[in-house]
């Protein structure tokens, strides 16, 4: 393994979304993580979050299976999973437990409601854990529900991101006490620390109560989207002065827009305004009419072009692997690279590897897969 991360040994409890890609960034930047899987099956290259990784299945409702678990976690630096609260404490897999074996693990736990409050034992989703922090709210047109938007913004930025902050500061912290601790991320408390600018614009009487009446919500003609006359879209961007300026420049628009661009009373006629100008021409000739300008606006790509975009390519961001679209490691480093990320497991491919590592013998080896406990 290379990469920032090399040398750290990570367990992550097989699961879906947040903690699958909180485990998928860690292998990229060189941690060897192990998959505990439920059941075996073939590799799927689609399967982007397991690259990299490595697996191993386990009948965690067998007490073999608990104590293979724990003979990883004993050799482990990090424990990643997103369980309901109470669901690794009955497995027999608690914090707890998992710190007795190994009084410097770092136990880092993601749900959306947290691990405790009124909600921390129901389901929920992305969308969810926006609507209850006031970010869904704020979202779309003034004239349609919120949309959702996908799931990032809960899920991976405040889910994912905040898991990874927690578990590298508890890394850090440990390299002075010399003591694990757990990590409890939740997807509302990330959402809503992603919040900062926003609640401050609300304090400071800058931001309204109404979707699409805001400088960063689409309120504003110099942030937001706009139909080109092929039917595709152009993403404007021009928030400061000399960007508008630019922006003004290029397009046409008047100068003496300037003056005013500022006063929300005066957005809905100039969108409109914006919106026939931006509709004069396709979204290629726009973009080249903006090409390697100041005026801060982009073409609003699918999935399929994205890859071709001359500054996707150049950095090589998004790649093809096995005829998958995916992202290359992030962020990067001068001095420790990481590698090209290795294909993802099958699951229970590396089952026996791994617990010859954690000291079990073939003989052992044979008993738990009598006993049923692996796979």
């Amino acid at each position: 393994m290379s990469g920032p991360l090399a040398g750290l040994r990570v367990i992550e409890l097989e699961g879906l979304g947040p903690c699958p890609l909180a485990g998928q960034l860690l292998a990229d930047l060189g941690a060897e993580v192990t998959v505990i899987a439920r059941r075996p099956g073939p590799a799927d290259p689609a399967d982007i979050n397991n690259r990299g990784k490595r697996s191993i299945v386990l009948d965690l409702k067998k007490p073999q299976g608990v104590e293979a678990a724990l003979r990883l976690i004993a050799r482990a630096d990090v424990l990643i999973e997103g369980f309901r609260p109470g669901v690794m404490e009955r497995m027999g897999l608690g914090p707890e437990v998992c710190l007795a074996e190994n009084p410097r693990l770092v136990f880092g736990r993601i749900t959306g409601w947290g691990q405790d409050g009124p909600l921390a034992q129901t389901a929920g989703h992305d969308i969810g854990y926006l609507a209850i922090t006031g970010i869904l709210n704020a979202i779309g047109p003034a004239d349609a529900p919120p949309p959702p938007p996908l799931n990032i913004a809960a899920d991976y930025a405040g889910g994912t991101m905040f898991l990874l902050l927690g578990v590298l500061s508890a890394l850090f912290e440990r390299s002075r006490s010399g003591r694990g601790q757990v990590v409890d991320a939740a997807m509302i408390d990330g959402a809503a620390a992603l919040m900062g600018l926003i609640h401050g614009m609300i304090a400071r009487g800058m931001w309204r109560n109404t979707r699409g009446a805001n400088l960063l919500d689409g309120g504003a003609p110099f942030y937001r989207c706009y139909e080109t006359a092929d039917g595709k879209y152009l993403a404007v961007g021009a928030l400061e002065p000399q960007f508008f300026a630019e922006l003004s420049r290029l397009a046409g628009i008047p100068a003496e827009h300037a003056g005013d661009r500022m006063d929300p009373e005066s957005w809905p006629e100039r969108s409109a305004e914006y919106a026939a100008l931006f509709r004069s021409r396709t979204r290629e000739e726009w973009a080249a009419i903006f090409a390697g300008s100041d005026a801060c606006v982009a073409p609003v790509l699918d999935w399929s072009e994205a890859p071709d975009h001359p500054q996707i390519a150049a950095r090589g961001t998004l790649q093809q692997r096995d005829g998958v679209t995916q992202a290359a490691p992030a962020p990067r480093f001068d001095r420790t690279p990481a590698a090209e990320p290795g294909p993802p497991p099958a699951p229970g491919g590396d089952t026996e590897a791994v617990l010859a590592e954690a000291g079990y013998s073939p003989a052992e080896i044979a008993a738990l897969r009598r006993a049923g406990a692996v796979s």
